[in-house]
C-alpha cells in the first residue's frame, strides 16, 4: 500500500513521491545519481499551477510568464547603431562651397552697409561728409534709389500732365510750315505700359525736365536766374532729341511746347464734381540753335541749312 506521507509531515493528502527521472542525455557522468535538487534548482522549477506545496493551499491561476527578450538570447543580432547626426547650414557643405558661401555673405553684408550709409547721407541734413562727397552720394542714389515723400503726401497729385510739342520747319518747296502737336508724354507712356522693366529714361527724363522748368520760371514764363535759363536749355535739347525720331518734313527751325493738364475723374462712389476737360499752357516759340541739336555744338556743321536758318 502506497504511503501518503511527505517529508514535511503526515496527513497532507499527497503521496510521497520522488523527483521525476532525468532524461538519458542529462544523466550525471559516472552513472551515480546525485541529489535531484542539485540538478533541478528550486529557483528554476516553476511551481505547479494552483498548488502551494508548503501550506497546502490552492491559490488562483499563476500569472503569465514573459518570454525572454531578443536581447537576452545569445544568438540575437546586435541593434543597428544610429547614423551620426548631419550638420545643417554651411557646416554641412564641403570646404570649397563653405569658402564661396562665406565670401558671398561678406559681399552682401558689405553692399548692404554701404547702401544704407549712402541713403542715410542722402536724406540726412547737410554735413561735412555730404559737402565733400555729395557727388558720390548722388551718383549712388539717383535714379534707382531716389528718396521722396510723394507716396505719403497728404494731397497727392490728381492730374495728368502731358508735354506736347509742335515745330516750324522748311518744306522741300521752300515754304515754312507748322506741324501738328506731338504728345511726347504719350510716347513715354506707350514704352512703359506692359513693360516689366521700364527704363528710367522713359519714366523720368521728360517729366522731371518739365518740373524743373516750371519750378524755375514764374507765371509769365520769365526764368529765375541761372537755374531758369539752364532748365530751358535742358528741355529744349530733350525735345529736339525726341523729334529726331519723327519725320517732320524738313529742317526744324522753331519749336513750341505746351502742357496739357487733365484732372483725374472722381470715383463712382464719390459725389465730387471734377472738370476733366484739358487745360493747356503754351510756352513761347523758341528758335532752334546748334546747341539744341543732338550732339550739341559738335553737330553745328552737320546740317548747314538748319544751322543757318536757326541763326
Amino acid at each position: 500500500m502506497d504511503s501518503y506521507e511527505d517529508e514535511e509531515g503526515k496527513g497532507a493528502g499527497f503521496p510521497a513521491a520522488g523527483p521525476p527521472p532525468l532524461p538519458p542525455d542529462r544523466q550525471p557522468e559516472g552513472g551515480s545519481p546525485r541529489d535531484p535538487r542539485e540538478r533541478w534548482p528550486i529557483a528554476q522549477l516553476p511551481a505547479p499551477s494552483g498548488i502551494d506545496a508548503g501550506h497546502g493551499r490552492i491559490p488562483g491561476p499563476a500569472g503569465p510568464v514573459e518570454p525572454p527578450g531578443p536581447a537576452d538570447s545569445p544568438d540575437a543580432a546586435p541593434a543597428p547603431s544610429e547614423p551620426p547626426a548631419s550638420h545643417g547650414g554651411i557646416d554641412g557643405l564641403s570646404l570649397p562651397y563653405q569658402v564661396a558661401a562665406a565670401v558671398s555673405l561678406a559681399l552682401i553684408t558689405a553692399f548692404a552697409c554701404v547702401h544704407l550709409a549712402m541713403v542715410f547721407l542722402h536724406v540726412a541734413p547737410s554735413n561735412t561728409v555730404t559737402k565733400q562727397h555729395g557727388e558720390v552720394v548722388d551718383e549712388w542714389v539717383y535714379p534707382e534709389f531716389e528718396q521722396n515723400w510723394k507716396l505719403f503726401a497728404p494731397n497727392p497729385l490728381q492730374q495728368n500732365i502731358a508735354v506736347q510739342v509742335r515745330a516750324q520747319y522748311t518744306a522741300d518747296d521752300g515754304s515754312r510750315r507748322t506741324s501738328g502737336w506731338i504728345d511726347l508724354s504719350a510716347e513715354d507712356g506707350a514704352e512703359i505700359r506692359g513693360n516689366l522693366l521700364p527704363s528710367h529714361l522713359h519714366q523720368n527724363q521728360l517729366r522731371r525736365a518739365w518740373d524743373f522748368y516750371v519750378g524755375s520760371h514764374d507765371t509769365d514764363g520769365r526764368p529765375n536766374g541761372l537755374r531758369g535759363r539752364l532748365s530751358e536749355s535742358y528741355i529744349r535739347r530733350i525735345v529736339m532729341l525726341r523729334l529726331e525720331r519723327h519725320d517732320i518734313g524738313g529742317p526744324v527751325e522753331r519749336i513750341q511746347l505746351r502742357a496739357s493738364t487733365t484732372s483725374i475723374e472722381a470715383p463712382r462712389w464719390s459725389d465730387e464734381k471734377i472738370d476733366t476737360r484739358p487745360v493747356h499752357r503754351e510756352l513761347p516759340w523758341w528758335t532752334v540753335t546748334a546747341a539744341d541739336l543732338p550732339g550739341g555744338v559738335d553737330n553745328k556743321d552737320r546740317d548747314t541749312g538748319r544751322t543757318e536758318a536757326a541763326r
